[in-house]
This record gives C-alpha cells, sequence and structure tokens, in this order.
C-alpha cells in the first residue's frame, strides 16, 4: 500500500478557538475518502491544512512523501499535486472556459501553450463540455462551471485531488451531473478525499467514511460500518438528523 497523504496529530486554532484538536489520518493511493459531519466539526478546516492553505497550529502533513506543514518546503512545487475544487467555483470571469483550463499549466511552465490547448479539450470532454471551451463563465450554469473547475484542478495532473463540498453551492438538478464526474475520477483510481454532504455519494463511492465532529475524528469505517452499524453517539445523531 503505497501512502499518499499522512496526518499527525494535527491541529488547528484561529486565536483561542481550537477547530482541530489532533487529528490523525492515512490516505492510501487510489482511495477514496469522504469526510462527512456536523457543520462547523472542522470538516473544511481540515481540508484545507491539506495543501496548506491554512497553516497547522501543530503537528505533521505529507503528501507524496513531502512533509507540507515544513516551513522550508516549496509549497508551490507540492502543490501542484494536489487538485483543490471548492464550494464557489473560483473560475476566471473574463477567460474563457478553455483558458481557465490552459492558465495554471501555461504559466507554471509545466507546457507549451499548444500542449495545454490539447490537454484542456481533452479534460472538457472528459467532463462533457468540450462544446462550452469557447464559452464564458457567466455562460454556464452552476453544475457546468463546477465541471470546469474539476477540469482546471486535473490539469496539473494531481496525484490527489482535495473536494470541499463541491455540489453544496449548486441547484438540485446540478448536483448529479458534478457528482458523476467524480464517481469516474474515483473509479480511474484518482486519490481523493471529499467534504461531502450527499451521503448517497459517500455510500456509493467512498471506500472510507470519516465523521469529523468537535474538532476530531468521531468514528471511521467503511461506507456499511458507518451507515449501517455506526457504534458512536455522536455519528448516530448525525445520521439521524441528515438521513
Amino acid at each position: 500500500m503505497t501512502e499518499k497523504v499522512v496526518v499527525h496529530n494535527l491541529k488547528k486554532s484561529f486565536h483561542h478557538l481550537d477547530v482541530l484538536k489532533g487529528i490523525d489520518l492515512t490516505v492510501a493511493e487510489g482511495e477514496v475518502v469522504c469526510v462527512i459531519g456536523p457543520s462547523g466539526g472542522g470538516k473544511s478546516t481540515f481540508l484545507r491544512c491539506l495543501n496548506r492553505l491554512e497553516d497547522a497550529t501543530e503537528g505533521q502533513i505529507f503528501v507524496d512523501g513531502y512533509e507540507i506543514t515544513d516551513k522550508k518546503v516549496n509549497i508551490n512545487k507540492v502543490r501542484q499535486n494536489i487538485g483543490m475544487v471548492f464550494q464557489s467555483f473560483n473560475l476566471f470571469a473574463h477567460l474563457s472556459v478553455k483558458k481557465n483550463i490552459m492558465l495554471a499549466p501555461v504559466d507554471l511552465k509545466l507546457m507549451r501553450k499548444e500542449e495545454a490547448e490539447k490537454k484542456a479539450m481533452e479534460l472538457l470532454d472528459r467532463v462533457g463540455l468540450a462544446d462550452k471551451a469557447n464559452a464564458f463563465p457567466h455562460q454556464l450554469s452552476g453544475g457546468q462551471q463546477q465541471r470546469v473547475a474539476i477540469a482546471r484542478a486535473l490539469a496539473m495532473n494531481p496525484d490527489v485531488m482535495l473536494f470541499d463540498e463541491p455540489t453544496s453551492a449548486l441547484d438540485p438538478e446540478m448536483v448529479g451531473e458534478v457528482l458523476s464526474v467524480m464517481k469516474e475520477l474515483a473509479e480511474g483510481g484518482m486519490t481523493m478525499i471529499v467534504v461531502t454532504h450527499e451521503m448517497g455519494f459517500a455510500r456509493d463511492v467512498a471506500d472510507r467514511v470519516i465523521l469529523v465532529a468537535d474538532g476530531v475524528i468521531a468514528e471511521q469505517g467503511t461506507p456499511e460500518q458507518i451507515f449501517e452499524h455506526p457504534q458512536v453517539k455522536r455519528t448516530q445523531d448525525f445520521l439521524a438528523a441528515v438521513l
């Protein structure tokens, strides 16, 4: 088993508020981990620490063997291997869909323009939006914009994909189109850590489900263990409220 992401005793405080109180987690290559739990429990903060959008207060995080919590690490280099998709799509409004996807690989000199354009078209095809290459973000639905955001993250050929509630800003009828792209990625062997409210997705796609509440992992296990036989009262209460 190749370890892709290793987290040791991760703690994060904002001023005097302890948001993460000691999280330990190892994610294997090709594993899909869904993170569920109540709002304010620390799920998004945890995810943001994994590519150092938030600096850990304490603990260590390793991605592909690099310790990203080490102040001396070249975080921009490590981040090239970590794709991230947010709740809001964060697309550049003044750029076409295709140019949004080409931007980072060309700017970082990872690809020549022609190469990046070819890759962008392949990715748009993969997310079912090849016909929207020259459209601008405002001409797309929310679901389409989020699929472009996924394609943009994939343009860097990441080893690990992080998703922070990628469907929470979408109208209900658009959720399925984004989840189906994510499902396809999972089936293709992508290592994924997904913070989600979509319990059906977690049940169907995750190898492991983790319940984060009050800044700690309250319980983890296979989807069947968590959804059918939760052992911990915190998990039982949460699932009773959302299912």
